[in-house]
């Protein structure tokens, strides 16, 4: 399970040495959240027990450092921690009124807080506080849940840990586990460990390292059982193999196909982004016999099913052959089922004060022959639902060939997900950027608009297909956009737009990766300068192969691709004022231009029943930063215009009603217009950014 054989990473004495002690509680923290085996991203809590002045009395006080509400082990810096009066902690429970009180308990943690420190409190902060270690991690590693959720979980416990670590029963994190743990520690001096059913493990110890070195050394320990009982008793995982996978081509072919429409279909309330796994792991599961039997049966952890919902949905491979209006109505049923048994489901267990119905679509969908994809708002949301989903594979598999797996009860599946501190943590989380959910297919993304145009979508929340000829440039700038807005929201191919093989591969790629295109922003070009009587055939269809043909590929593919999705879309091309007024000896670029204009007039045509807006932007004398100047192109236009190549830029300035330089940047605002919402009653129309042509004005 996720190569229990590979070692867990190693504590650095030499560096944890030269650390102070919340350092080394980082570092702690950091190491066990860097491996996927040992918790889940944004999973799992950490705490040291810290002396430290207290800024009021000047007097040494006991200070609970602990991982805050949200953050992830792997990637939390200092700013991450809670830090609270472990006195004030105590004291608590002498106004605590019971277990139909504790979300109540919640309320005190601000109190105290220490030396004002602005992250809040997480719910298991009392998990920490009572137990009477210096050091606590609280993970939820694949191998331990595995045990934690199998029906003989207690005894299982006892047998594989020699006694050394505890059990306590399923109950939801609080105040009243809180107590728990300390009742149980108290009553059993001498463990290493608590093995909490259905949730995950605890583990402690007196300093940093020998934590750390305890919390793995469990989890090894229980990796080593579930690995030799597996050898002995030689079991199958999810009761062996019903259907062997798909050929990679055709999964690539029918995800190409499906996913739009899938994703399309869920999108309806809101744009939600798609995260493919055909990892071995996910295909062994979605081909087993056991799929069926165990997917119905839920996660364990609560993690698992806050993040994935209580059960996904499997979508039959009967389903694959089937195209166009047949597809999207087999699919269309299957979420309509799933919607209504969601429904169902909250119907019979929401309390007087549950929150209102969430989204009822699903999560997971789970695809027998090809893997799974996982569905939300933006693409890190659904990557790491996924990989949550993974971790509940992982147990499946484990639990149900040891013993025999046992997902949560509904009703507190239900009272975690609608839990009324959940529900106040997501009111408070800040209003989605307007472009959140949408993908953008940009081309010429790796020249000096193409790459302002993909700052400006970035930056209003969408995520970017950049497609470019250049590859170098392509990785660099791919490269430079990563590290500014995450790794999660950029991807990078190369694409020749002539080649309609190559574009039709681009799509796929694009789809395989986000489930769609929303915004298609065409920006692919060259400039090329010659008299009518200079200007050869070769040159001509350059210009027309590139401009006018490239224009119609990626925009045909984008138009089939929204057309699937059946949530509209905004297709923009980035053409130019020689497309509305001619220049002198710029014929085979001019024409081009002009047929990028009438054919976006095309689409607005035939997309306007779908929802799918066409529009143009047309530039004019972008030189800072445009890689077409860069060539022969500004010799030439020198040359024509009869001035220096470094008067350029002054001259198309001079020469514009505002007198105004115009910049890549201009270009980007004027894209967002037409790729947002700004302008959801627009297409059809040329907004000219070239500081003021009379003779371009549309007419």
């Amino acid at each position: 399970m996720n190569d229990p054989t590979h070692p867990f990473p190693t504590w650095d004495a030499a560096h944890a040495e030269r650390l102070d002690e919340p350092g080394r509680l980082l570092y702690r923290s950091n190491l066990l959240g860097s491996d996927l085996r040992i918790t889940n991203y944004g999973g799992g809590n950490t705490s040291a027990k810290l002396l430290q002045r207290d800024p009021l009395t000047q007097q040494e006080v006991e200070v609970l450092w602990v991982k805050g509400s949200g953050g992830d082990l792997g990637s939390m810096k200092l700013d991450g921690f809670s830090t609270l009066y472990l006195d004030k902690l105590r004291a608590l429970q002498a106004i605590y009124r019971g277990p139909e009180h504790e979300d109540e308990m919640v309320g005190y943690l601000p109190h105290c807080t220490f030396n004002l420190n602005a992250r809040a409190a997480s719910i298991d902060t009392p998990l920490h506080a009572y137990l009477p270690f210096r050091h606590v991690d609280h993970m939820h590693p694949d191998a331990v849940i595995a045990i934690a959720a199998m029906e003989n979980s207690r005894a299982l416990t006892q047998t594989i840990f020699g006694g050394t670590v505890g059990w306590l029963p399923w109950r939801r994190p609080g105040f009243e586990l809180g107590m728990q743990l300390q009742r149980h520690v108290a009553e059993h001096p001498g463990l290493r460990g608590l093995v909490l059913a259905g949730h995950g493990l605890f583990t402690w110890g007196d300093d940093a390292r020998s934590c750390y070195e305890n919390t793995v050394g469990v989890i090894r320990d229980a990796q080593a059982w579930l690995q030799a009982e597996r050898r002995e008793r030689k079991l199958v995982s999810f009761g062996g193999t019903a259907r062997e996978p798909l050929p990679g081509d055709e999964q690539q072919s029918l995800l190409a196909r499906l996913l739009p429409v899938l994703r399309g279909a869920v999108s309806r309330s809101g744009h939600k982004l798609a995260h493919v796994d055909r990892s071995a792991v996910v295909q062994e599961f979605v081909d087993s016999r056991d799929l069926e039997r165990l997917a119905a049966l839920g996660t364990s952890c609560p993690d698992h099913f806050l993040r994935t919902k209580i059960r996904p949905l499997i979508l039959p491979a009967s389903l694959y052959a089937l195209q166009g209006p047949a597809l999207a109505a087999a699919i269309e049923e299957r979420l309509a089922a799933y919607r209504a048994d969601y429904s169902a489901y909250y119907e019979r267990c929401k309390r007087p004060n549950s929150p209102a119905l969430r989204d009822p679509n699903p999560v997971i969908v789970l695809l027998p022959g090809v893997g799974m994809v996982s569905l939300a708002k933006d693409k890190a949301t659904a990557r790491i639902a996924g990989e949550f989903y993974v971790n509940a594979i992982n147990v499946m598999r484990e639990a149900d060939a040891l013993d025999r797996y046992v997902g949560l009860p509904e009703q507190e599946a239900f009272d975690i997900e609608y839990w009324l501190l959940e529900e106040a943590k997501l009111q408070r989380m800040p209003k989605p950027k307007p472009l959140v959910g949408q993908v953008a297919l940009v081309t010429g993304g790796a020249g000096g608009i193409g790459r302002a145009i993909v700052e400006r979508l970035l930056g209003e929340g969408a995520c970017a297909v950049l497609l470019d000829i250049d590859t170098e440039a392509l990785a660099q700038v791919g490269d430079g956009l990563r590290a500014r807005f995450g790794r999660d929201v950029v991807r990078t191919l190369r694409c020749d737009v002539t080649d309609e093989a190559g574009v039709l591969r681009a799509y796929a790629d694009a789809v395989t990766e986000y489930g769609g295109v929303d915004i298609l922003v065409s920006n692919a070009g060259i400039a090329s300068a010659a008299p009518i009587e200079d200007t050869t055939l070769e040159l001509w269809m350059r210009n027309q192969s590139i401009l006018s043909t490239g224009y119609f590929l990626v925009g045909r593919e984008a138009f089939r691709v929204m057309k699937a999705q059946g949530i509209g879309g905004a297709i923009v091309f980035i053409a130019s004022k020689n497309g509305m007024v001619a220049s002198n000896q710029a014929s085979a670029y001019c024409a081009a231009k002009a047929s990028e204009i009438q054919l976006a007039r095309c689409f607005a045509l035939e997309g306007a029943p779908l929802g799918i807006r066409a529009n143009v932007v047309n530039p004019d004398a972008v030189i800072r930063g445009s890689k077409i100047w860069t060539g022969t192109w500004s010799q030439e236009r020198a040359a024509a215009n009869k001035i220096k190549e470094e008067e350029l830029e002054a001259f198309y300035r001079d020469r514009s009603m505002l007198k105004r330089s115009v910049l890549p940047q201009d270009i980007a605002e004027a894209t967002y217009f037409f790729a947002s919402d700004l302008s959801a009653k627009s297409t059809g129309n040329i907004l000219n950014v070239d500081a003021g042509n009379l003779a371009a004005f549309p007419r």
